[in-house]
């Protein structure tokens, strides 16, 4: 098995790649340095940022599956040639997103003071519930106005990507940021003749860069259609073939399902963890949001194994196809063991950054360091979990990951908070080993190729 690649291999891959890491390199990059002017009003305020954020990641995650069934589609039509399948399955993930956008509107308007006040605790003297509580509600409300430009967003990016037209998300994304950078720094701290507006003025921020970032992506779309063909007539009418509809809902929906769960869980564990203090929250925020720059490599070799494998299953390459994807996973894994060690060897210098109390700052190196070790396997994870949705084997996925989370990473968490007085790092190291046994299940499934399948075929 060959998992080193020939000059033209990592050629084809950096083309489709580069686009991608960059644009969440600079939104990552960029979200650090919000994250820190958040952070420079004080602790509750960030902490406010921090718990809508997560509630809002349940909400992007959700969008992600609602259009991933569909994409799995996409990509295998372009491979193919087939200009009206990709229009169909754009149709099927404009369809999808409106659902899931109305359904989160209505919870987030009417329960998002409750589902807030779950993750608040006071157990020592860092920060304060109640005024985290109104900074975040706050904070949500505005969030909700730039809904529906983040549900067109994921359409058309997706769609987008799916026909290896990765460079115009890219420059969408680093001009939305540019935007958001630039309004944060005026809206939060006042500058320039504008009101100081703390959290409000870092959630404006955000819902103006995202209709800006849409509205590009949407521009571009609209007056390219020689090579966005897809576009064609596509609103003309949103019916799609009850054929692919099914296809697409078989699935789509464990895919929309697990990620939803997935998402869901992953909160849940970060909501067990915040029982052990507001301080816990703050760390965890700063953790985040440094790890996610560090992981922008595993995710964008995530959307490129979705691209290049689903393009060559579409076009019976099969053979080609699982080289490519061991390829791929090898070189995830070795490019994050290197981005880990250089994460943990500055685990302390991002911290320090922030304007908060030295407990926070200690702790948050710590979960960092954590973090650190763990790239190489969350990177294998990610890839074999890609590979394998490609190919359509999304009940094979839903197992692999949501009920993985939901049925052993979630109570070993709850069980280890609630009834053990172990050091929160310690349970949070415990539960990101359980990962180990994910990897290695995803690389059996992966060897056996249950997942080399050809969905568009005639």
């Amino acid at each position: 098995m060959k998992l080193i690649g020939n000059k033209e291999f990592y050629k084809k891959l950096l083309v489709i790649m580069l686009p991608i890491v960059i644009q969440n390199l600079i939104t990552n990059f960029v979200s650090l340095l919000d994250n820190i002017m958040v952070g420079q009003t004080g602790t509750d305020q960030m902490n406010a940022v921090s718990v809508c954020n997560q509630l809002f990641f349940v909400f992007n995650l959700c969008l992600w599956g609602a259009v991933s069934g569909a994409a799995i589609f996409t990509s295998q039509y372009y491979g193919k040639g087939d200009n009206k399948g990709v229009r169909d399955t754009f149709r099927a993930k404009i369809v999808m997103v409106f659902i899931v956008s109305v359904v989160a509107c209505l919870i987030f308007w009417f329960f998002g003071g409750n589902l807030i006040s779950k993750f608040l605790h006071e157990t020592n003297d860092v920060g304060n519930a109640e005024e985290t509580l109104r900074y975040a509600i706050k904070y949500m409300r505005i969030m909700l106005i730039g809904v529906i430009p983040l549900a067109l967003n994921f359409a058309y990016g997706n769609t987008l990507r799916g026909i290896g037209q990765t460079r115009i998300p890219m420059v969408a994304g680093v001009m939305a940021v540019g935007v958001n950078l630039v309004l944060n720094y005026v809206l939060i701290f006042g500058h320039f003749g504008a009101p100081r507006m703390g959290v409000a003025g870092a959630a404006i921020a955000t819902v103006i860069s995202r209709y800006l970032e849409t509205g590009f992506m949407m521009f571009y779309t609209h007056t390219h259609k020689s090579k966005c063909q897809f576009i064609i007539d596509a609103y003309k009418t949103l019916r799609i073939p009850n054929q692919l509809l099914r296809q697409i809902l078989i699935k789509g929906l464990p895919l929309a399902v697990n990620e939803t769960m997935w998402s869901l869980g992953l909160t849940l564990m970060n909501q067990c963890y915040s029982m052990r203090g507001l301080d816990v929250v703050a760390a965890l925020n700063i953790t985040s949001t440094i790890v996610n720059l560090f992981n922008v490599v595993m995710f964008a070799v995530g959307d490129s194994i979705s691209i290049i494998i689903g393009q060559l299953l579409g076009a019976n390459k099969m053979d080609e196809a699982k080289d490519t994807a061991n390829k791929l996973i090898f070189f995830s894994v070795s490019c994050c063991a290197v981005l880990g060690l250089i994460l943990a060897s500055t685990r302390h210098l991002f911290p320090a950054i922030y304007n908060t109390e030295e407990t926070v700052k200690l702790l948050s190196s710590k979960f960092i360091l954590v973090s650190a070790c763990a790239m190489p396997v969350c990177a294998a994870m990610h890839a074999c979990y890609f590979t394998i949705r490609t190919g359509g084997r999304t009940i094979i996925t839903f197992l692999f990951d949501s009920v993985f989370i939901c049925c052993v990473s979630f109570p070993v968490a709850y069980c280890l908070v609630h009834f053990s007085a172990w050091y929160i790092v310690f349970i949070y190291l415990t539960v990101q080993a359980l990962d180990i046994l994910k990897v290695a299940i995803g690389l059996t499934l992966v060897k056996k190729g249950i997942w080399v399948n050809n969905l568009v075929a005639d």
